[in-house]
């Protein structure tokens, strides 16, 4: 089942680490500016956090194996669509439906692998989730660059397919046959939906906005973030108010467990997402790289990333999540710091060294932080951690590159000269160390090696 799942979910993975590199080219090809041609990936990430919240409904109605077949049809055509653009605005539209089918499938495949894995062998579980995160920033951005670089824009989407028809077809075939829940049937929260999932996409437009904005006090930025922090704390009210009945439960956040792996989360998804736009910027602006070459000079943070799973995920088990996640993020930070001190000179030889450490570090970071959420979950409980925990990875990833690429403009503003644009980078660096220092002592919350609990049904 889990190779099924990964599968399908590579599909979105790739997508989304191919079009980190390939936006400068599609505005060029579709004759869009930059700033509209941005919208390609901000209207994706926007769809893409608005579903997540509403999957463990969906869920408890459709059943698992009939919302993953949904999710992956409904990705597969938005793939099909994105192919057909004919314009800048058509894509954009079109990238919405993946969104939506993307947003699904994140969620639900952590949630299904939990659920099957029964509250056993958390480390081991989440070695394999994080699989497709992994592969994608080693392959995604070597892809991207290559296919600009032989082949039409449109095969960008196009190369999702054959992931999208495989795992279709193994899903059916291989996938339990999980049936909705008898009646009553759950009810949407409708009220829960239309606070949270527009309050989610409002803050995420707004930071979104404040990377390209002439400052944080601009109307741009704080009307978003304000709408969406409004919407956020009328959720959390009526969800407390609701209980049970909320459309994602966030009692669940009793749980010291879920509750501090989330506040990791965020803050490893700020420092992963925001420097793996740092990265290729600094190659191409400063050293004057092509996107191609930039990303073939990412593959070995990616390979590290790929090299501690498996011995992340053995240690999880054997002594719990709190000693991996110190010790992990630990070691990127010490890989993070050397960016501090980056010129326009620094040996990429030097540079590749210790992006392989940090990967090393981060990788095994994701698996014990995000296998800690779900430690002494129920089954019923999965769907919603799984939730919450993908919607804050994402907030955090959406503040990192806000937050750094804002750095990045200041601290390069005016800048002529390689020399003068690395001291930019160098300060937005420092920020990204600062994320992952900010977490180091919050790993103490987690828990130790957990008792063994199967999961009620």
């Amino acid at each position: 089942m889990t190779i099924t799942l990964i599968i399908g979910a590579l599909a979105v993975i790739f997508d989304t680490t191919i079009m980190s590199v390939a936006i400068d080219g599609l505005a060029g090809r579709l004759h869009a500016s930059l700033n509209d041609a941005q919208w390609v990936t901000t209207a994706y990430l926007l769809a893409l956090s608005a579903t997540m919240p509403a999957v463990g409904w969906a869920q408890s109605v459709l059943g698992g194996k009939r919302l993953w077949i949904a999710a992956l049809a409904m990705f597969f055509l938005g793939s099909l669509l994105c192919a057909a653009a004919w314009n800048i605005q058509s894509l954009i539209a079109f990238r919405v439906v993946q969104g939506v089918g993307g947003g699904i499938m994140m969620v639900l495949m952590t949630t299904l692998i939990m659920q099957a894995a029964k509250g056993r062998d958390i480390g081991r579980v989440m070695s394999l989730i994080t699989v497709p995160t992994a592969l994608g920033p080693v392959l995604g951005p070597v892809l991207g660059g290559a296919i600009l670089h032989l082949a039409d824009w449109r095969w960008i989407f196009l190369f999702n397919v054959p992931f999208c028809l495989v795992g279709g077809y193994l899903a059916r075939r291989d996938l339990p046959a999980d049936e909705p829940r008898p009646a009553p049937r759950p009810r949407l929260d409708a009220v829960g939906m239309l606070l949270l999932s527009p309050g989610i996409a409002a803050a995420v437009y707004g930071l979104t906005q404040l990377a390209g904005s002439d400052g944080p006090a601009a109307a741009k930025v704080t009307l978003p973030l304000a709408g969406g922090l409004v919407l956020l704390i009328g959720y959390v009210l009526w969800a407390l108010r609701r209980g049970s009945g909320a459309l994602l439960d966030i009692r669940l956040l009793r749980h010291r467990s879920l509750a501090s792996s989330s506040a990791l989360v965020f803050l490893s998804g700020a420092t992963l997402y925001g420097t793996m736009l740092l990265l290729p910027l600094y190659w191409q602006q400063v050293r004057g790289e092509s996107a191609l070459d930039a990303a073939l000079l990412l593959i070995p943070q990616g390979v590290g990333t790929l090299l501690s799973r498996t011995l992340a995920g053995r240690y999880m088990d054997r002594f719990g999540p709190r000693p991996v996640a110190i010790a992990a993020l630990a070691a990127s930070l010490a890989a993070t710091v050397p960016f501090g001190f980056i010129t326009a000179s620094t040996s990429d030889i030097t540079l590749m060294a210790v992006l392989f450490v940090r990967g090393l570090g981060l990788g095994a970071a994701m698996i014990a932080i995000m296998g800690a959420a779900f430690v002494g979950m129920r089954r019923d409980e999965i769907p919603a951690a799984s939730s919450i925990s993908r919607v804050t990875q994402q907030v955090g990833g959406s503040v990192g590159v806000a937050v750094l690429v804002m750095i990045l403009q200041r601290a390069s503003a005016g800048a002529r000269t390689p020399a003068a644009l690395a001291t930019g980078f160098a300060d937005a660096f420092w920020w990204s160390a600062a994320f992952t220092a900010a977490a180091v002592p919050l790993c103490l919350l987690l828990p130790g090696r957990p008792s063994p609990q199967p999961v009620g049904a």
